[in-house]
């Protein structure tokens, strides 16, 4: 198959800029909802919790390191949108890998998308349970996670319009949340009320040992924690294949990512950080928790323990939602069960949900016996599969921008500023940031896992190539196409 055929399959055989190829799901998720999704996609756990270590870490030059890889963030978001545009399919990532790269990207891609976020959700739906010990604590967690794990897998069996409207309302309750910090913020500095009053000051950000107190070095080790807090983004191109109307949504949220990680990254850890001073925060503290205790507010802690609860619910909601979607587009390759590739009579995946549910559930009861360093173990190896994701994304518009240039593909409607530039600087920085993973003993397990899940879909795909030579012959067509047209794979 080449790679034209590959970019026109889904569609109606044109491959234009503009076709929305049908995949039998229903389009249920309208401009609501996926500007919704991709706003609650850029606010998770990250920031509410993993924030406040970070800030330990690097003290007022966290800001920078947000904004820094929110800009990186921003160059992939554009990068896949205008693969997006060029052909919108729910499998993005894993089938732009496919057509860019060969069959054994897309497998990889696709299958380490799914493991990223079953164990993203082993961990949210733990977290998510202590979070409601917090008001319960004579529940037992476990049954708290199992509620939460049967509610939401039904939820997202039913239909994608009550996925979308849950993660509307996920997303409305975390917006509110920062929205509401920052003004009652901007309050205590401008005007001086509350118990932070006469402590809170612009000038906090600089005056206790700069900006960077621990050196540039200590800095750059928090952008692994960072780019966790922005893993997510990328969903809206999940959404691709349910949205009401693809050409004109996904343009929209994707442009509007510069002002949602300036107010709510940005933005907010500058206000907290002008009403307490950096040097009073801790590890395994919410800065919003520690900031809303230093204003006075009594029950700030109750108000972000739900809001953190929300994002939790919402990351194990998008994983079930993801996880089923990307096994689908895996099983329509012929790269997974061909069962998983069933819709149920609500147009759903409901056996690809079952089966990362189920994983999930098993993480449950891993996560209620092993040390809490598990978390952090988790969020690491979620990261770096989040970290192949994102480096999948920027090659394969790199090579889609090749094959536009030599008049092979039609151009998108969408395209990326600069060209493939920003891809490559956003290559590069991922990259380091790959290699800032591999420094930090904490966070190095990641990499130990990823060489083993790299073994395994080798072996995958061994046996998959064996027992089903089409692919094989597929990979080799491509890759006779590409020494055709001189151009090398990449």
């Amino acid at each position: 198959m080449t790679s034209k055929q590959v970019g026109t399959n889904l569609g109606d055989g044109s491959g234009a800029t503009g076709d929305t190829p049908e995949e039998g799901y229903e389009r249920g998720l309208g401009s609501r909802q996926v500007q919704m999704i991709a706003i609650g996609g850029a606010i998770g756990v990250g920031l509410f919790l993993g924030a406040g270590a970070n800030i330990a870490k690097a003290g007022p030059s966290l800001i920078l390191m947000y904004a820094l890889a929110g800009v990186i963030v921003f160059f992939i978001m554009r990068a896949l949108g205008e693969l997006l545009m060029y052909r919108p399919v729910s499998g993005s990532f894993s089938e732009y890998a496919r057509e860019f790269l060969g069959p054994f990207f897309g497998f990889v891609t696709g299958w380490t998308y799914w493991l990223m976020w079953v164990v993203t959700g082993m961990a949210e739906l733990t977290a998510a349970a202590i979070y409601v010990h917090f008001w319960f604590p004579d529940i037992p967690q476990w049954v708290t996670a199992l509620v939460f794990l049967i509610l939401l897998y039904v939820a997202n069996l039913i239909s994608v319009k009550l996925f979308g409207e849950i993660e509307f309302w996920f997303s409305m309750v975390k917006v509110t949340a920062l929205i509401g910090m920052i003004v009652i913020g901007l309050g205590v500095v401008t005007l001086g009320f509350s118990q932070a009053g006469d402590t809170a000051a612009v000038s906090n950000i600089w005056a206790h040992d700069g900006i960077f107190p621990n050196g540039i070095g200590s800095s750059l080790m928090t952008l692994q924690g960072v780019m966790f807090a922005y893993l997510a983004v990328e969903l809206v191109g999940v959404t691709a294949g349910e949205s009401e109307n693809p050409e004109k949504t996904l343009p929209k949220a994707i442009n509007t990512l510069p002002w949602r990680i300036i107010v709510f990254y940005v933005g907010a850890l500058s206000v907290i950080l002008m009403v307490v001073k950096w040097t009073e925060f801790q590890p395994g503290v919410s800065p919003f928790v520690a900031a809303f205790a230093k204003i006075g507010i009594p029950a700030g802690a109750a108000i972000i323990n739900f809001v953190v609860l929300t994002a939790a619910l919402s990351s194990c909601n998008s994983g079930m939602y993801s996880t089923g979607r990307m096994l689908r587009d895996l099983a329509a390759n012929s790269e997974a069960p061909k069962i998983l590739g069933k819709l149920s009579s609500s147009k759903t995946p409901a056996l690809g949900i079952t089966l990362s549910v189920v994983l999930m559930g098993i993480g449950v009861v891993l996560n209620y016996v092993v040390p809490e360093k598990a978390f952090a173990y988790v969020t690491s190896v979620a990261t770096a599969a989040g970290i192949w994701t994102w480096l999948m994304i920027l090659v394969s518009h790199i090579r889609y921008r090749r094959e536009v240039v030599a008049g092979r593909l039609p151009a998108s409607s969408f395209p990326a500023p600069g060209g493939t530039v920003c891809s490559w600087i956003a290559v590069a920085f991922l990259l380091l940031v790959t290699g800032l993973i591999a420094i930090d003993p904490e966070s190095r397990v990641s990499l130990y896992v990823g060489a083993g899940w790299a073994v395994c879909l080798a072996v995958g795909w061994a046996i998959l190539k064996s027992r089903t030579p089409h692919i094989a012959a597929r990979a080799k067509a491509q890759d006779k196409e590409l020494e055709t047209s001189g151009q090398p794979r990449g």
